[in-house]
């Protein structure tokens, strides 16, 4: 039997991250179903960090988060974040949406039709009741950040099982016993870090149901357009969140922001709600799509209330959650990741007790 101070379930940018963040002071060992990290959803993200992007507990965790990301220390040698600034448009009807991203929003900048399309000149100018722009958003090199944290991980000492798919969970004694890949490893703490797989450990443990839901999120590589070189320009969304585009190598990545109900899983795309994220595009620009690259899907996994579920079981002693990280969980990673050494280790949080009580999976006990 091999054993750890805390078992991390969970080799997604959340798992890894806190387990490189609690090998600073214990022994930590972690497991990965797949055959390499990072292979489900940090893997397929979109990568952009956005300072108002989710409700306010969220906003807390993206201010928390963006110092770390600035500076990587003991991660990268410089910043993991480029800029990139993130456009939304709204037609008529979507006009009450933008109101609502912009309350409480900082950094945002009010445009007119014809500036929007200056900085998206595919975008239809005729379709634009209204534009805001966060010029503050940016590029997250995920890959440097993934590849930083296992670097710090193992530095610290941390070990790390791949192929390991946790089979049963069960307290004896003090310490979890954790069979994962055929091979039985034992822990005073449990970590649940595992993304669309979390609720499904959580249930294996006893633990409180937090109603977690995988939804599936498609995406497509596009060619450039003709006569236009998009690589400096912004993220552009709708309102609505049926639809976005992002620069990516000289192409454009488009999603119709789908989130589509599944069971946890290595996710697929769905050529017809593909299809008709591709013609909402199409309906706010001046160009067709006429090819599609590589297209692909991913998970990410919410709450009810859309609030990551962070923090100690209250039914479960030793079992703690790092799980419903949503769309956000790329860029909260590093400010989750310190929290969840804080709370293991019994060191005050640097978050607020108001951030505390909504992410703890305390709110989910009747």
């Amino acid at each position: 039997m091999s054993k750890a101070d805390v078992i991390v379930i969970g080799g997604g940018i959340a798992g890894v991250s806190a387990a490189a963040e609690l090998a600073a002071d214990a022994s930590v060992l972690l497991l990965e179903a797949e055959p390499q990290v990072g292979y489900h959803s940090t893997g397929r993200s979109a990568a952009v960090f956005i300072r108002n992007y989710g409700n306010a507990t969220l906003r807390q965790l993206n201010a928390a988060a963006a110092p770390l990301l600035e500076a990587p220390e003991g991660v990268s040698d410089r910043s993991l974040l480029s800029p990139r600034g993130e456009l939304i448009i709204a037609t008529d009807v979507e006009l009450p949406a933008l109101d609502e991203y912009a309350d409480g929003a900082t950094g945002l900048e009010r445009l007119t039709a014809h500036e929007a399309q200056e900085l998206v000149p595919i975008l239809r100018a005729d379709r634009i009741a209204a534009a805001v722009i966060e010029w503050d958003a940016q590029d997250i090199d995920v890959n440097r950040m993934l590849s930083g944290y296992m670097r710090l991980l193992k530095r610290r000492g941390g070990r790390v099982v791949t192929g390991a798919r946790v089979e049963w969970i069960e307290k004896s004694g003090p310490a979890w016993q954790v069979r994962a890949g055929g091979n039985l490893y034992e822990g005073a703490c449990v970590v649940n870090a595992a993304g669309a797989w979390s609720g499904i450990v959580g249930e294996m443990a006893g633990a409180v149901d937090p109603k977690l839901q995988p939804l599936r999120r498609s995406a497509a590589i596009l060619p450039a357009p003709a006569g236009h070189d998009p690589r400096r320009w912004p993220v552009v969304a709708n309102a609505a969140e049926s639809w976005y585009a992002k620069p990516e190598a000289g192409k454009l990545m488009v999603s119709p922001a789908d989130e589509d109900p599944v069971e946890p899983q290595d996710a697929w795309v769905d050529d017809m709600v593909l299809a008709e994220g591709l013609h909402r595009f199409e309906q706010a620009v001046t160009v067709t799509v006429d090819r599609v690259e590589h297209s692909w899907a991913g998970l990410r996994t919410f709450a009810p209330d859309r609030t990551p579920v962070v923090g100690y079981d209250p039914h479960t002693d030793g079992f703690f959650w790092l799980a419903g990280q949503g769309g956000y969980g790329v860029q909260t990673a590093p400010a989750m990741a310190r929290l969840t050494a804080d709370l293991v280790t019994g060191r005050v949080a640097s978050i607020d007790p108001a951030c505390l009580a909504a992410l703890s999976p305390a709110r989910f006990v009747a």
